[in-house]
């Protein structure tokens, strides 16, 4: 069970992956919400149950229902990958019909530890990789990560390829987009990034993000660039998936766009602002220097946040640390090796 955010969910499923390959006699049903079904669908083994949060799951009485559901498929155990309220009530319920259960310990402590401003502990934590596999490991299964596997690229429709001008000798993923400002690297800069990589014409540069207002700002940073096309409102989620499948490498902010291109096995650029990858949620299969941070020297109290909710005074201009001519050295880099 892990019901959201976004990026939090695209997590689980490289260990998923690595589970079913290792363990291909044990049958997973993810319990989510219904938006994230398209992650799961490529993976053998794995069915799909819809968590209904507005209606027949709603509420305690809904927690029981689903409860009862779930009981009926026969499950044997309960792997709780986000242990909040509504999965601890589930996970209790296992547990007292004689399932075996297990929840994720999210290092809260270690977490403050990394973040706090006096006493800072500065270090690497357990990737939520590495602490979702411990969880699998607490039911009898122990999960190896060291040879992953990805699906195929998917085969790009029409519909696609119309909305993205056709085909492409390289194909590069730019999500500027955060939930929280402090996660956001400056339009200005990102700017740059963009006029700099539509200069090559082999380049394709697609701009993720959702939402009219997010749309509008994709669109102020087309310019005149016949290369650079906004994705926003113009393909269903699932397409946006396939898509993100082919590119050549993602830009992302420490975001759900990061993980998603990450768990189909796209190499991925992240930008990170307030926070940190050292709290444990790098991409997946990425290396640190991919993960590109602001000058600590100039902000030591950085990381102020893990997931980039605090605001610290003085710390609101932290990723222009980030230079632009940094993220193009990493972006052609990576692209050079595809």
């Amino acid at each position: 069970m892990r019901l959201s955010a976004m990026g939090d969910v695209a997590m689980t499923v490289p260990v998923l992956r690595a589970f079913v390959k290792q363990y291909p006699h044990i049958k997973i049903t993810v319990v989510s919400r219904p938006f994230f079904k398209p992650f799961f669908d490529t993976i053998p083994s794995v069915s799909f149950f819809a968590f209904d949060e507005k209606d027949k799951h709603k509420g305690v009485l809904g927690l029981f229902r689903m409860f009862q559901e779930l009981r009926a498929l026969k499950v044997d155990a309960f792997a709780d990958l986000h242990n909040v309220l509504r999965s601890k009530v589930l996970r209790n319920l296992f547990a007292l019909s004689g399932k075996k259960i297990a929840a994720v310990d999210k290092g809260r402590a270690e977490k403050k530890a990394l973040t706090r401003a006096e006493n800072k502990i500065f270090k690497s934590l357990p990737t939520m990789f590495q602490r979702h596999c411990k969880v699998f490991e607490r039911l009898g299964f122990p999960v190896d990560l060291s040879h992953p596997t990805f699906p195929e690229k998917a085969v790009l429709t029409e519909n696609i390829l119309n909305v993205i001008g056709g085909k492409s000798v390289v194909l590069i993923g730019i999500a500027p987009f955060a939930q929280y400002g402090s996660k956001v690297y400056p339009l200005d800069l990102i700017q740059k990034v963009i006029n700099e990589l539509a200069e090559d014409s082999s380049y394709k540069i697609l701009l993720f993000g959702g939402g009219k207002k997010e749309s509008e700002i994709l669109d102020s940073l087309l310019q005149q660039h016949k290369n650079v096309v906004n994705m926003a409102g113009k393909i269903k989620f699932t397409e946006e998936l396939e898509l993100i499948s082919n590119l050549d490498v993602m830009l992302s902010m420490d975001s759900g766009n990061a993980h998603i291109a990450a768990m189909l096995g796209v190499k991925v650029v992240s930008l990170w602002g307030a926070t940190h990858p050292y709290a444990g949620f790098v991409p997946f299969n990425q290396p640190l220097e991919n993960s590109l941070v602001p000058d600590r020297e100039k902000y030591p109290l950085l990381p102020t946040s893990v997931y980039g909710n605090k605001v610290v005074e003085g710390y609101d201009e932290v990723m222009r640390t980030i230079t632009p001519e940094a993220i193009l050295k990493v972006l052609k880099v990576l692209k050079d090796c595809k």
